[in-house]
């Protein structure tokens, strides 16, 4: 940090509103140079009123926001600098995150519902249900799987939970903003001038915006009941949004707004295609960048706007999700004890040469990108006599390391890129022991900035990229050079996978005792588990066996994503199937008048129920499951798998052989 101003070259400043999780930031940087020249930070208080439900104080975050530009200002001017030095301001803020406010009074309805928030998992089942879908359908449309993760399902639930919010709606004075429309509607709004606003990246990341038009969609504010009048208007990342119009930065301009993770893709200046970066602070976000091509993942990963210029045409992304990356620290030090804080875990995973065997899956929220798995739970696994607090601690860091790993790969089938390096920031970039680990788990290298304030940086740089400010041009062939540091694996290829496999299973295992399905006709919690046991692969060898060998019509899988569709080869959707079944049936004689049925009819409805649940069970699970339960049957002889269906080769108690033989 600059102590004194140097001479006139440094008099064209740059500020940035960071607007996270956990704290509210401004910082200052040299536009000749991007030094940063001071900052504030105030944390924000985080409150779980119930069991997966993560809210915050919009009134706070605009306080806590505000302040930080009033205490930058004041250290500003100590160090010599005036406040007319700052030309143009970014903001960069938290995404997915929902905030309604009355447009009349400008008072909050409800506290904001955070990104990581898990209460709308009802809202997910009942929208799948009541439509009949998969969680990918409208991928084409908005690029997101249907998760609570975006902020679509978190104003659908406010709507269905406040009649504050209905009436709001009904009388027309209700709006919607994540957190950048929310303060730029309180910095930038006058009494003769209302802005309602947000950019392309926050806008993506709603479930509500058409991806290739970067428009509100009609048809995505009807599948979720949700009135188009209360969005707010989607600008470029980087145009000029307003003038600040109050407090000691009245009149400069607000250049760009980006939502956190594409800031930081833009701060590490992951400006050409084929490049990418990976942000620990809260959670972990890992942004590819494929150009102006627009990518659909077929491995859980989101399709995302990176940023988009003035009038230029959008840069796309595809985006890798952890929910929990530095929060898992933080549980460590403040749920469990078993750290005095977050910087002690370098020194702590370092007095141990391994793990001891342990495994870490931080499922605290589910698990998103690949799995996408709200009903996961987090695990702790492997642990002996033996296991101290550092084994659990190093755990910790390679479960986070794992999950990175995993998003890699997935963005390797996905592209076909594999990538040379990946690019680190956060705040967990400041331990070299996780650079280390994360090295070695992902087999390749790992750099980090000697500037680890990207996402700031990230934003002021859009904010000199709008047209009428200009301060940089923001192109491959004018890259500004930075300082990196650079951690090379040390492990070889072989260990590196036989770890990850054991990572694997503990994945599964944390899918194991599952968060029981929501049922909308009677409101009550299903109780059902879908874990690997030998019943459940009995019965998937003989679901193959009775639609392979016996012969049932076609199965219509055109409108099947997976978690409706478990091998092509033998089963689709549960409806498909049991048509088949009927339309079988119906094909068994009736013996008499008075409606009394075959053996083999009444043995093929019973087939039809006993399918009908097996499959709704199918559908919760996922596709590295399915590979691994396939994998496993396909190395079985068929008297094996017999056996290991441990009776269950019967159909209404019926042993299959016999049903055929009659």
């Amino acid at each position: 940090m600059t102590k004194k101003k140097s001479d006139s070259s440094t008099k064209t400043l740059v500020g940035a509103i960071d607007q996270g999780t956990s704290s509210s930031r401004f910082l200052i940087f040299n536009a000749t140079n991007l030094e940063l020249i001071t900052y504030h930070q105030e944390s924000i208080q985080i409150s779980t009123p119930n069991p997966g439900w993560v809210e915050q104080d919009p009134n706070e975050i605009l306080e806590k926001t505000i302040l930080c530009m009033e205490k930058a200002v004041e250290k500003l001017g100590e160090l010599g600098y005036d406040k007319s030095d700052i030309k143009v301001i970014g903001v960069t803020n938290q995404r997915e995150t929902t905030i309604l406010w009355d447009k009349k009074t400008g008072k909050v309805l409800h506290n904001a519902i955070v990104w990581l928030d898990a209460r709308t998992q009802e809202t997910v089942d009942f929208l799948l249900r009541q439509f009949n879908t998969h969680r990918d359908c409208l991928q084409e449309q908005c690029g997101l799987p249907l998760s609570t993760y975006f902020s679509a399902l978190k104003i659908r639930w406010l709507i269905d939970n406040n009649h504050h919010i209905r009436e709001a709606i009904k009388e027309n004075r209700c709006l919607f903003g994540t957190v950048d429309s929310w303060l730029l509607y309180n910095l930038l709004s006058d009494d003769k001038n209302t802005v309602h606003v947000t950019d392309v990246t926050n806008a993506s990341r709603t479930m509500l915006m058409n991806i290739r038009d970067l428009k509100w969609d009609p048809k995505l504010c009807e599948f979720f009941g949700i009135p188009e009048h209360i969005l707010p208007e989607i600008k470029s990342s980087a145009t000029i949004f307003g003038y600040i119009n109050k407090g000691l930065l009245q009149g400069i301009p607000v250049g760009a707004v980006l939502g956190d993770q594409q800031a930081a893709l833009v701060g590490q200046q992951c400006l050409t295609k084929g490049t990418a970066k990976s942000t620990y602070g809260t959670g972990c976000f890992i942004l590819y960048n494929t150009g102006e091509d627009l990518a659909y993942s077929r491995n859980g990963l989101l399709t995302t706007v990176a940023y988009k210029w003035n009038d230029d045409d959008a840069v796309y992304a595809l985006e890798g999700s952890i929910a929990i990356a530095g929060e898992c620290i933080k549980w460590l030090r403040d749920n469990l004890g078993l750290i005095p804080d977050s910087k002690s875990t370098e020194t702590i995973a370092a007095s141990v040469k391994d793990t001891g065997g342990v495994y870490f899956v931080p499922a605290f929220s589910g698990l998103f990108a690949p799995y996408w798995r709200s009903d996961a739970r987090g695990l702790i696994m492997g642990m002996t006599q033996y296991t101290t607090k550092a084994h659990i601690v190093r755990a910790a860091l390679e479960g986070i390391s794992y999950q990175t790993r995993e998003i890699v790969d997935a963005m390797y089938d996905d592209s076909g890129v594999r990538l040379s390096k990946l690019k680190v920031d956060g705040g967990m970039a400041n331990n070299k022991v996780f650079l280390q680990m994360l090295a070695n788990i992902v087999g390749m290298n790992v750099t980090t900035p000697s500037l680890f304030e990207t996402t700031a940086l990230g934003a002021a740089l859009a904010a000199g990229k709008a047209q009428g400010i200009d301060l940089f041009k923001l192109e491959v062939e004018n890259e500004i050079e930075t300082e990196m540091s650079q951690y090379i694996p040390r492990i070889q290829g072989k260990q590196r996978e036989e770890n990850f496999s054991a990572w694997k299973k503990a994945v599964i295992k944390s899918f194991e005792n599952l968060t029981p399905a929501f049922n909308i006709e009677n409101k009550s919690m299903q109780k059902d588990t879908t874990h690997l046991s030998s019943r459940t692969m009995g019965w998937i060898a003989l679901t193959r066996t009775y639609c392979l060998n016996y012969q049932i019509p076609p199965l219509n899988t055109k409108n099947a994503g997976w978690d409706l569709q478990i091998n092509t080869t033998f089963v689709a959707t549960d409806d498909d199937v049991v048509k088949s079944i009927d339309d079988m049936s119906r094909l068994f004689p009736v013996n008499s008048p008075t409606g009394t049925y075959n053996k083999k009819f009444r043995a093929a409805k019973r087939m039809k129920t006993a399918l009908d649940n097996r499959l709704k069970r199918f559908r919760m699970l996922d596709q590295d499951e399915f590979q691994e339960m396939l994998k496993s049957l396909s190395q079985q002889s068929p008297e094996e798998q017999l056996k290991a269906s441990n009776g269950v080769d019967t159909f209404g108690g019926m042993h299959i052989s016999n049903y055929w033989s009659s």
